[in-house]
């Protein structure tokens, strides 16, 4: 179990006793306003509890402060972070609106500045830091280490009796290029408890060895992700694959699900498969569960899937209303089930099932509710009568 610091980044709290932290990114050119608060706000609607945007122009710099207050106007308070590269610490210094009403600097040590640029550039971005009282993510990504990192490590490996693989070394660079970035903010005069990590990695075996040889050699709050995780189903796998791994031996405070967005697709996502990821290892809740079976040879119609469909849809827009009203139904548990083989036991061990006949089966649904059965159900609107009895449910158990 990692044993992680606190970091405040505005009102979220991130380290080892506090839930982790889902965040996620906006696309949009952050100096379009008005584009960039609607992006902002779908994605905290959908979840996200820090969104990180792009500032790396003049004209984004500038837009930070208006799209803050135009949030605030719109009663959302999600914590905005900034993404610098190249030219953090010019903006930084040009733009104070901008460095005031940011929550977080998110700074990579290998495009902070080359050569005899990066202290002092580094250095820069660090008194901003001080000086507004804001929290860093020291945020290494092996597609733009510090090469500088890298070649003083491969000489010294060079030169070892017994050198390791050059992979191995890579690995440690990553480790080593957020490590001591880390120490130079100290040295500098920002808090320990101002201080993320993250070390990401596109390949899943890769990101895992990092973060643990990482969480051994560190107390910061880790940020996790798998950078450039792809499209559709492929990043979604690959980036579940890799983070239920190190969730589960208690590494890491954060996440974002790097996905790829398919034309025109729902930036939103993201958002949505890392509430799943620590939904289903019972790390947090976010929305009711639905327990659905495949279906098989039994279940010729497509009835139970198309209801199980409508209930997710159903309970996940109502949890922006729900949340505040009842408290605790993010973990209540429905099972839509579609014939006798599983149906009844599953739907007693939920909060609320119903088991769908099968091929061949009596055109009835028996309902249980907290293991018993409640009613059957029959005729052509077994669907709204079902929703009926959910929603009487969650008023009388949660309220």
């Amino acid at each position: 179990m990692q044993n992680s610091t606190t970091v405040k980044v505005g009102s979220i709290s991130i380290g080892h006793q506090h839930p982790i932290v889902i965040q996620s990114m906006t696309n949009t050119d952050t100096a379009d306003i008005a584009k960039t608060v609607e992006q902002v706000m779908q994605l905290a609607k959908a979840g996200s509890e820090l969104v990180r945007i792009t500032v790396n122009s003049e004209e984004a710099a500038a837009a930070v402060a208006t799209i803050r207050q135009q949030l605030d106007q719109l009663g959302c308070d999600t914590p905005l972070v900034g993404d610098f590269h190249f030219n953090g610490h010019k903006l930084l210094e040009k733009y104070p609106c901008c460095a005031q009403a940011l929550a977080k600097y998110r700074i990579n040590p290998g495009n902070v500045g080359r050569g005899s640029k990066r202290d002092p550039q580094f250095a820069q971005m660090i008194e901003f830091a001080i000086k507004y009282d804001k929290p860093i993510r020291i945020g290494v990504n092996w597609g733009s280490l510090d090469q500088s990192v890298l070649a003083r490590l491969m000489d010294e490996n060079s030169r070892a009796d017994i050198p390791r693989g050059s992979l191995v070394v890579m690995h440690d660079a990553v480790i080593t290029s957020a490590l001591e970035s880390a120490e130079k903010a100290i040295e500098l005069g920002l808090a320990k408890d101002k201080i993320i990590l993250s070390c990401k990695m596109s390949g899943v075996q890769d990101l895992i060895s990092v973060y643990q040889d990482l969480a051994s050699r560190c107390q910061y709050p880790l940020h996790l992700g798998l950078t450039e995780a792809g499209m559709g189903s492929k990043g979604i796998v690959s980036s579940t694959a890799a983070l239920a791994i190190l969730l589960q031996q208690g590494i890491g405070n954060t996440i974002r699900i790097s996905l790829t967005p398919e034309p025109g697709g729902d930036r939103c996502q993201e958002v949505i498969v890392a509430q799943e990821i620590l939904q289903s290892m019972s790390l947090r809740a976010f929305t009711p569960e639905v327990i659905s079976c495949p279906g098989c040879g039994r279940t010729t119609s497509d009835y139970f899937q198309q209801l199980a469909q409508d209930i997710q849809s159903y309970l996940r827009h109502q949890m922006p209303v729900w949340k505040n009203q009842y408290p605790g139904v993010e973990s209540m548990k429905v099972a839509v089930m579609g014939c006798v083989v599983n149906g009844p036991g599953e739907s007693k061990n939920a909060n609320i099932g119903i088991s769908l006949p099968g091929t061949g089966e009596k055109p009835v649904a028996p309902v249980y509710i907290d293991g018993l059965k409640d009613v059957t159900l029959k005729g052509d609107d077994i669907a709204q009568q079902f929703q009926a009895i959910v929603e009487r449910y969650v008023v009388d158990t949660y309220r």
